[in-house]
């Protein structure tokens, strides 16, 4: 199929509104196969304004007279609009723009056509593989090893073809615990506690099923963690669901772990939304955000509803159990839901970031990002195939990523010293995996990005993030390292709307960005100035 198959029109006359405070943009409206452009008069800045049509989430036409109106709403949580000249240009423009937006070949879209000056294909790619971390958890412990045995994909296809695991289970026993497994995702490390000599797992859920099934594998495995950990160490599982799901999962072929079966583990149920609650209280919360002529009771009402701050809660309550049981109980934890794709990244990754500096560094959160969420196959093509906006809302979508975003951001808000990262990187990992030209967020997993050639046909996020112009907008001019866990508060009254996101649309980012610029200006007066000084941080650390 051609692009220009589904381009209907190719230029119309149109002033285009940006939001309150931005002045409107006038020009000539054009359609590519991958974008919507609008080119300023000879009069106007010379600048051309460019929208890649898969960040459009949902559109609507209105015509009347000779003229005609299109309003997108966009992942990023914008809503622009449209005023065109001519009814037919209109329809046109939309159906093209409908057309476009929701092709679903990965091959064809803009990542695998996108070539910025000075980049080249192939950076950065290499920056997070699996063996870097493997070679620091190898420097502090000899009881894992780093195994290829899902070098094709056979045994799990959304786990990289190298994991690491205890050094005392073979790929034999590895092969069977996958069997085992929901997903085949057996129990892999996640992070190693150097300080404490526990670890953090993650897994997709055990298939016992009604008949209570056994796999000695699979418990030999678990067994050989706490043999590998300090002296007298201990499990906890933390399952993320209810006791309730679980138990209902069990009579369908899931389950959980039997305690007779894995001794010296425990079980913990602390139940975490997904799916479609989890998107619905997205869409409510966004609503919420856009209706401007609300009462402030109504306001906080809708907001209270909508039940978004509490999933921030229950999650970095979640996180805050994982890491405490790891660094203060002495414990090693095993952490799973279901498949294991979702909520089991969001409390692995961010009990990460409570206890261990590097992954609050710049460096150290991308390649989080990479092992955590990317190589450990979140799968982004589905949960973000549509935002808040969009009519459809298949059963796959849900914004996963964008909660453990948020729960960062809100990190970043009570530990205002210890992210080298600000709000801006935040923002663009929320924006790119909607909708970007780099690669780094397509397809669903490992497997699939290797049948697509998205490594060595696409640029890296990371790649573009690092060039220099990008820096200023992504780090934390105020950031000093602290070597101490962060213990983040959970409570209601500390918890905060992530207004730079939800409300992008409805205020003017301009005072913020001037205030950031302001900050990065006095920062870099000081250094010249005075130089650096160094600054105790560990009065941001908890108890």
């Amino acid at each position: 199929m051609e692009f220009a198959e589904l381009i209907r029109t190719g230029q119309a006359q149109a002033e285009l509104l940006r939001g309150p405070e931005e002045p409107p943009l006038r020009g000539t409206l054009c359609i590519t196969g991958h974008h919507l452009m609008l080119s300023p008069g000879p009069q106007a800045t010379p600048d051309l304004w460019l929208l890649l049509l898969r960040n459009v989430d949902s559109i609507e036409k209105r015509v009347a007279g000779d003229s005609g109106t299109i309003t997108l709403r966009c992942k990023d949580l914008r809503v622009l609009q449209l005023d065109i000249e001519g009814v037919e240009a209109t329809l046109d423009i939309a159906r093209s723009i409908e057309a476009l937006s929701s092709l679903e070949s990965v091959i064809t879209s803009f990542p695998f056509f996108y070539r910025p000056k000075g980049l080249r294909l192939g950076d950065a790619w290499h920056f997070h593989p699996p063996e870097c971390y493997y070679k620091r958890v190898a420097r502090e412990t000899n009881a894992w090893r780093l195994s290829e045995a899902n070098e094709d994909f056979s045994l799990c296809p959304s786990y990289p073809r190298a994991v690491i695991v205890p050094r005392a289970v073979d790929d034999s026993a590895l092969a069977r615990s996958a069997r085992f497994r929901q997903g085949g995702r057996f129990p892999v490390l996640s992070y190693y506690h150097a300080p404490s000599g526990t670890v953090l797992l993650r897994a997709g859920q055990p298939l016992t099923g009604p008949q209570k099934r056994r796999c000695s594998e699979d418990e030999d495995l678990l067994r050989a963690v706490l043999a590998g950990a300090r002296p007298g160490a201990r499990g906890v599982i933390v399952d993320t669901r209810s006791p309730q799901a679980a138990k209902q999962a069990r009579m369908t072929g899931g389950g959980t772990e039997a305690k007779a079966a894995y001794p010296g583990w425990k079980r913990l149920h602390r139940p975490l939304e997904t799916g479609r609650p989890l998107q619905e209280s997205f869409v409510r919360l966004v609503e919420a955000c856009g209706d401007l002529e609300q009462s402030m009771d109504r306001w906080l009402n809708r907001l209270e509803s909508c039940r978004w701050l509490s999933h921030v809660k229950e999650t970095l309550s979640t996180a805050c159990l994982a890491a405490q049981s790891m660094e203060q109980e002495g414990a090693c934890v095993l952490v799973h839901g279901a498949e294991g794709t979702d909520s089991t990244l969001l409390i692995t990754s961010l009990a990460q970031l409570i206890l261990d500096p590097l992954s609050r560094t710049m460096a150290g959160f991308q390649e989080l990002i990479e092992r955590e969420w990317i190589q450990a196959g979140h799968p982004f093509q589905l949960r973000c195939a549509h935002s808040a906006f969009s009519h459809a809302r298949p059963k796959h979508e849900a914004p996963t990523f964008l909660l453990f975003l948020d729960c960062v951001w809100q990190l970043g808000r009570q530990f205002p010293l210890s992210l080298e990262f600000g709000e801006g990187m935040l923002l663009a990992l929320f924006d790119h995996a909607y909708a970007s030209p780099f690669g780094t967020f397509l397809c669903n997993n490992e497997k699939e990005r290797c049948l697509c050639e998205v490594r060595t046909r696409t640029h890296s996020l990371w790649s573009g993030l690092s060039q220099p112009k990008e820096q200023r907008k992504l780090r934390n001019p105020l950031y000093v390292p602290n070597p101490l866990a962060i213990w983040p508060s959970a409570e209601p009254q500390s918890l905060r709307l992530w207004q730079g996101l939800f409300l992008r649309g409805t205020r003017p980012p301009e005072p913020s960005e001037v205030a950031w610029e302001k900050v990065w200006q006095i920062v870099t007066d000081q250094e010249k100035t005075e130089g650096s000084q160094p600054t105790d941080s560990a009065s941001e650390a908890g108890p």
